[in-house]
């Protein structure tokens, strides 16, 4: 700490000229006696010695310097309980400022400047920028951050997950910025390492066939070792203060536009921290001679996960349902997931695109499943009521047939003799079909008036129409008796299998 000319002035004025002493000097000025004692050092000026009180925990200084040098990290609380043990009895309070004084300091340790070559090493990693409320939903907002370690050129793309899947798209969009180094730097994150023991590593299988794509090394830092990546974790404190800080944007594609001009416009033109007359973009240029060329075939990109078709023609994925065929229920399908698409495959066969929705609870549908699973039922349905009429009245089978190469609509006939059925019974209606196909008139009118003039025949009143569940209904169906002559044959003691 520097102190002011006037300061140092006035203490050797009042301690050469009035002959104070260093307290009095310290108690007036309002400073530290170490303050006073440092500017009379520093101009020559002799500063008599006070002789040191004796204190109670000088015996036990030994045994706390021994204990202190064999387990640097021992808490002060522990060390008063032993020394209490030891015969100590100052207080608590003070014991521990004792023992900050005597703790060894760690020496500090000195670091190289890391030069790389051009096209030699880039460094990944990603950032936490808060999170992005989307509909219901809070999603994490991520920063994937790739720089080139010898110009310093940066790739920034946000993403609303860390995901495998997005941390490689992070990077195929990063080669295409930028170029592609032949090393690249990680943090012990586990889009990269997922186990470390020591110096053997298993990588996590998809960066590996990344790296195995584009033909770059992997090599993660050692483990708290986060100086080896220096660079990135600069630049990402770089984006904080000079991007993100107070940045307004609409939504997730607004906020990458954003960050591609600022990377290929601020952050390019910053000065070059190795000479600084060179821009980073300058650097840039004649470091790109040296990185790797991309392969001609693009890598195979989006998140794949297997999904189970319940009862009803949807899957959930990423905290929302999107629609599928509804000959697929009870089925298992895979998710081919990206940014903007969902599609759901069945092997190899997609039967299903959707547009992702970032939002929680949505229903995605397409309207041509929902029209299929409409249409599938009304045709059960209609076929359901064709059992029915033929098992309680035989006769509407023909009374449909002849409707249908008189073009008439079945479909209309069938609902129409159904409600009959339900108000007038099976009996009833078989015997109003059968006179109206005597007729010639096979139409549900005809089968109506039939109906109609027997029960005025009968003097019965007219029949009050019950709706009863189709369950209850159903048992009004006759029942064809099963002929009991098989029963009555002997059996033949030849055909006899005993043994």
């Amino acid at each position: 700490m520097t102190i002011a000319p006037d300061l140092v002035a006035q203490i050797l004025r009042l301690h050469a000229a009035e002959k104070w002493r260093v307290g009095t000097i310290a108690g007036q000025l309002h400073v530290h006696r170490d303050t006073v004692r440092r500017v009379l050092a520093l101009n020559g000026a002799p500063v008599p010695s006070s002789p040191l009180r004796p204190s109670r925990i000088d015996v036990f200084r030994p045994f706390l310097l021994e204990t202190l040098a064999k387990f640097p990290t021992l808490t002060a609380a522990r060390l008063y309980v032993m020394v209490g043990q030891r015969g100590y009895v100052g207080s608590g309070e003070h014991f521990r400022h004792l023992i900050a004084a005597m703790r060894p300091r760690p020496s500090a340790e000195a670091y190289l400047r890391l030069r790389t070559l051009p096209g030699e090493q880039a460094q990944v990693d990603w950032a936490h920028f808060g999170h992005l409320p989307i509909g219901r939903a809070r999603r994490p907002l991520m920063a994937f951050v790739m720089v080139l370690s010898h110009s310093r050129m940066i790739f920034l793309r946000f993403f609303l997950d860390a995901r495998m899947d997005s941390f490689l798209r992070g990077h195929v969009e990063a080669f295409a910025a930028l170029g592609l180094a032949r090393v690249l730097l990680y943090d012990n994150l586990k889009s990269a390492v997922l186990e470390r023991q020591g110096d053997a590593i298993r990588f996590n299988s998809g960066l590996l066939a990344l790296a195995g794509h584009y033909r770059f090394e992997p090599r993660p830092v050692a483990v708290a070792r986060g100086n080896e990546k220096g660079r990135v974790e600069r630049s990402i404190r770089y984006i904080r203060d000079s991007f993100f800080a107070a940045r307004a944007f609409t939504d997730l594609a607004d906020l990458n536009a954003q960050a591609r001009a600022w990377c290929q416009g601020q952050a390019a033109d910053r000065r070059w921290p190795q000479d600084h007359r060179l821009s980073v973009r300058q650097a840039f240029e004649a470091e790109r001679a040296n990185l790797l060329a991309l392969p001609q075939h693009e890598f195979a990109l989006g998140e794949r996960v297997p999904v189970t078709v319940g009862k009803t023609p949807y899957v959930r994925f990423d905290l929302n349902d999107y629609s599928v065929p509804h000959t697929h229920v009870r089925r298992t399908l895979t998710v081919l997931a990206d940014e903007s698409s969902v599609r759901i495959l069945d092997g190899a066969a997609e039967l299903a695109r959707h547009a992702r929705c970032w939002d929680s609870g949505q229903q995605i549908e397409d309207d041509t499943h929902v029209q299929r699973l409409v249409d599938h039922k009304r045709a059960a349905r209609a076929h359901r009521a064709c059992d029915r009429l033929a098992q309680a009245a035989p006769a509407s089978a023909v009374l449909l047939q002849r409707a249908a190469v008189r073009g008439d609509n079945l479909g209309s006939i069938t609902a129409t003799l159904m409600r009959l059925l339900e108000r007038w019974g099976a009996a009833a209606l078989q015997a109003a079909i059968t006179e109206a196909l005597a007729r010639g008139v096979p139409h549900p009118n005809a089968v109506r008036l039939a109906l109609e003039r027997a029960r005025e025949a009968a003097g019965q009143p007219p029949p009050v129409a019950l709706l009863l569940p189709e369950h209850v209904a159903r048992r009004d169906a006759p029942v064809r008796a099963h002929k009991l002559s098989s029963y009555d044959r002997k059996p033949n003691p030849k055909e006899s299998t005993d043994e």
